[in-house]
């Protein structure tokens, strides 16, 4: 098994902001995709939490994330659902914490089986979207999907 792994200080006195833009649909919306939404949630206005389902869609494809675990401004862990076959049964994890004025996301994209090429694209894309992430905390504006920076082909 191989692992997408990023470090990204986000400038935030407290990780309290970045845990909300990963734990919200007003937060997902404003940094991954346009298109997100709880799955027993047509609107995405609810908060399931813990065993819930988001559903992230793109112009190319998209997921489907149970969320796994979810510690207040420390932790997030989603595990995919749905969505290609080279990230079924993935986990994704989000783990934060302070260092002086800035608030350390230590990003994983684990389980996947082998670093086939579409791993390449999808760690560039996460590092993007964690570009788009520490925007939207820091100045209020992300670069969610389809605003995103296209890369190739795949978007």
């Amino acid at each position: 098994m191989v692992d997408i792994l990023h470090r990204v200080g986000v400038r935030t006195p407290s990780p309290e902001k970045v845990y909300e833009a990963l734990t919200t649909v007003e937060g997902l919306t404003g940094w991954w995709t346009d298109d997100t939404r709880w799955a027993d949630d047509p609107k995405g206005r609810g908060d399931t939490g813990v065993g819930g389902v988001l559903e992230f869609r793109f112009p190319v494809g998209g997921f489907d994330m149970e969320v796994v675990e979810l510690r207040p401004s420390e932790r997030v862990c989603w595990r995919v659902v749905d969505g290609p076959e080279e990230w079924k049964g993935t986990t994704i994890d989000w783990d934060l914490h302070q260092n002086g004025e800035y608030t350390i996301v230590l990003f994983r994209h684990q389980g996947w089986k082998e670093p086939v090429e579409f791993m390449h694209h999808c760690s560039t894309k996460w590092g993007s979207f964690l570009m788009s992430l520490k925007s939207l905390v820091e100045t209020g504006a992300g670069a969610p999907a389809p605003r995103d920076v296209p890369i190739s082909d795949w978007h």
